[in-house]
């Protein structure tokens, strides 16, 4: 007699954090010293760290003073159109900007060769992975940048991997 097919229902896995931390910035100011706090810690150069917001939230605006306070020189600019913006940090190593927001389908991710990328070592920082659910590593921080009134943001930062605990104790 044959055994009927199991039905298993969707299930999502969410990476636990090690560590969670929570904490404003007032202004672009606070923004910037964040970035340069954690340009010095040891490792950030290997890091995957995935951005969360809405539009407007400030995702690129961290991004631009992390690569700043990482010896970035020249123009950095937004991957938006182009989805992947790379950049040489001072201490030679790559460190690779995403934007997905504009995939439609987590292919699109597999078709442009992203996961060469991703297995090659640098610094990578990624905004909207959501649009690439399931296809990413895990990051070694996840922050979550929310709107408040003015230029005030609210920031989770979570640490996922033991690497991304270091840069944030």
């Amino acid at each position: 007699m044959p055994v009927p097919p199991v039905k298993l229902s969707p299930v999502t896995v969410l990476h636990p954090s090690i560590l969670e931390t929570r904490f404003d910035w007032r202004d672009e100011a606070d923004c910037e010293a964040f970035a340069r706090r954690l340009a010095r810690r040891p490792g950030i150069a290997n890091a995957c760290i995935e951005l969360q917001g809405p539009l407007g939230a400030g995702k690129t605006t961290f991004v631009r003073h992390l690569l700043r306070a990482l010896g970035v020189a020249g123009r950095i600019k937004s991957p938006t159109y182009a989805v992947l913006e790379p950049h040489l940090l001072a201490d030679g190593s790559a460190a690779s900007h995403f934007d997905f927001y504009r995939f439609n389908d987590p292919r699109e991710w597999l078709d442009a060769g992203f996961r060469d990328v991703f297995a090659a070592p640098g610094l990578k920082l990624v905004e909207w992975p959501d649009k690439v659910a399931g296809l990413l590593p895990e990051p070694d921080l996840r922050l979550s940048i929310e709107p408040l009134d003015d230029d005030a943001r609210q920031v989770r930062v979570q640490a996922l991997t033991p690497l991304g605990r270091s840069l944030v104790e």
